[in-house]
């Protein structure tokens, strides 16, 4: 399998494919909302940087590792694509998408991949019509992780992806309709664009075969469960399955961290506490509401519309919400075939 690389906080698989993990605002979890801002990047270290001091299970997987909050929400951003590639999203080893088990093939009954680039992100499980649930952190052990309840039982924890080019044929015809096309093709500019100055790419070693389940270092991985509903899209495949590699080209284990545990592990401080959600909206900060006209909606499958949100195990969320005005919504609009922004195991 190729490798995978991280650049800077970004994961980038083979085939242009690259993954930014995005702090944002943690939505309530009744009603439906605009999409939150993206907030800035969450750090992002190799496994393999650390073997002295991370548990021994992840160096079995290897992948990367990154911090997060006790409920701190996050979304995954898709950028650098410049030929189409399905990507596989995991929670704890349970398909965002389709809400089955990990698998290492394409599936379209029901569909367990995006398609960029014309999915640019993707903030939650597919659980609604038009709508997905966001990720928000947990702790492994309480039964409150998408894992938990789609398998009952939490042993992955973290976040997997695995990336499909086109095949050969497939691709040749898509490069001969791309250059027809790309001469009256406007670039398309959007939120959250790849920061400047990214640290130079370094290599990650090749992801080893599946190994059993194992503990992890107590107190150290979290998995995401979900939070509040909000209004994304996630698009239906309108190619034909046999266009795809039948073989993943890359994939990565990315491990969720708690900021004590990133503290031991790699010596840094981890980012900030989440912004206070309140006083976000209340300055008249931006909150956004994405279309693509050309695009289907993917249903939902029964098992990830029957996850229920992080608060059932937690309590209440008492943080203040305040709703965003209409005019702090801005409409993105309809991507023409590259995404905005937004890897191993």
């Amino acid at each position: 399998m190729t490798d995978v690389r991280l650049d800077g906080n970004t994961v980038r698989l083979p085939g242009g494919v690259a993954v930014r993990f995005v702090r944002t605002l943690r939505l309530p979890e009744t009603g439906t909302h605009p999409l939150p801002p993206g907030l800035g990047e969450f750090p992002v270290r190799r496994v393999a940087d650390y073997p002295d001091t991370v548990p021994e299970a992840w160096r079995s997987r290897g992948g990367v590792m990154l911090p997060v909050y006790l409920r701190e929400a996050m979304w995954l951003s898709f950028a650098g694509t410049t030929e189409p590639a399905a990507l596989q999203v995991g929670v704890g080893k349970v398909c965002a998408v389709s809400g089955k088990r990990w698998t290492g093939r394409l599936s379209r009954r029901p569909q367990n991949y995006v398609v960029l680039p014309r999915q640019p992100w993707l903030d939650g499980i597919n659980s609604g019509k038009g709508t997905v649930r966001q990720f928000v952190a947990v702790p492994l052990g309480l039964g409150a992780t998408v894992e938990g309840q789609v398998t009952g039982e939490e042993v992955w924890g973290g976040v997997q992806l695995q990336s499909f080019p086109l095949n050969e044929r497939a691709l040749a015809r898509w490069r001969e309709q791309e250059e027809r096309r790309r001469a009256e093709r406007p670039a398309f500019l959007g939120y959250g664009a790849p920061p400047p100055g990214a640290m130079p790419p370094g290599a990650m070693p090749a992801a080893p075969a599946a190994a059993p389940a194992a503990a992890p270092r107590a107190g150290a991985a979290m998995g995401l469960g979900v939070g509040g509903s909000m209004r994304q899209e996630v698009y239906q495949d309108d190619r034909r399955l046999r266009d795809w590699a039948e073989e993943p080209a890359g994939r990565v284990f990315v491990h969720l961290v708690t900021p004590p545990e990133w503290r031991r592990i790699t010596g840094e401080e981890p980012p900030p506490s989440p912004v206070d959600r309140a006083a976000y909206t209340r300055a008249g900060l931006p909150w956004y509401d994405y279309y693509d006209e050309d695009a289907e909606d993917l249903a939902p499958t029964d098992t990830l519309q029957g996850v229920k949100p992080v608060g059932d195990w937690l309590g209440d969320d008492h943080e203040p919400w305040q709703p965003p005005a209409p005019h702090q919504v801005m409409p993105l609009g309809d991507a023409p075939g590259k995404p905005v922004t937004d890897g191993d195991w």
